[in-house]
């Protein structure tokens, strides 16, 4: 949350009121919401990875806790085995892109110290892995790949209601060191990308509902 003593536009990056965990440990990690866009950002240096990489030279987190809009299950799962596989959950990108390695490892104790926590409303989950939701934004945050990522799924048959109150039983996880990243976009506009665009036959749906956020932003 950003203090409202913090004028909005003075801000010109969220890594500008993020605390320097680099220099001096927080109280509490940050949770981060990150619009992932194209996975082609992971290879690609632009004002998006730019970012991310600003973001990542401030944080020294124990672990990440990210949430893909890219894994959605039937209960909640969270990724328990040591070393999560890369997922390349796409198609029609350059062959750089699926080379694409990222081996952080994953940490089963934190897992079950979540399942633990949440009553077991979330179970481990040893097929998984990192899909390009999680993979293509800590690439650029953390490069080194020596941070233990854990990703946890959307449960389909929960409610806002129900999210949010599962989020407020993983919110101690901050205090433990754990930053949590929630990565996807409000709407997947895939029409932005002349190698979706073609075949993507919603996609007029989805500059509609695009027109329709910017107008109420």
């Amino acid at each position: 949350m950003i203090s409202s003593s913090i004028a909005l536009g003075s801000i010109t990056s969220i890594a500008d009121i993020l605390p320097d965990t680099s220099e001096q440990p927080a109280n509490k990690m940050p949770v981060l919401f990150v619009g992932h866009g194209n996975p082609m950002n992971a290879i690609t240096d632009n004002a998006f990875a730019k970012q991310w990489e600003r973001i990542g030279r401030r944080l020294t987190p124990r672990a990440v806790l990210c949430i893909s809009a890219h894994w959605e299950t039937s209960g909640s799962r969270i990724t328990a085995m040591p070393q999560p596989k890369t997922i390349h959950d796409f198609g029609g990108f350059p062959d750089e892109l699926f080379s694409v390695q990222y081996p952080a490892p994953g940490n089963p104790e934190l897992a079950s110290d979540v399942v633990t926590a949440t009553h077991q409303r979330i179970v481990q989950d040893h097929e998984w892995g990192l899909d390009h939701g999680a993979w293509s934004v800590l690439k650029r945050m953390f490069p080194m790949a020596n941070v233990p990522v854990l990703q946890l799924s959307l449960d389909v048959r929960k409610s806002p209601l129900q999210h949010i109150e599962l989020a407020r039983e993983l919110a101690y996880l901050r205090s433990k060191g754990v930053v949590i990243i929630g990565s996807g976009n409000i709407a997947h506009l895939r029409h932005a990308h002349p190698r979706c665009r073609a075949r993507t036959p919603g996609h007029h749906h989805e500059a509609l509902h695009e027109s329709r956020l910017r107008r109420h932003r």
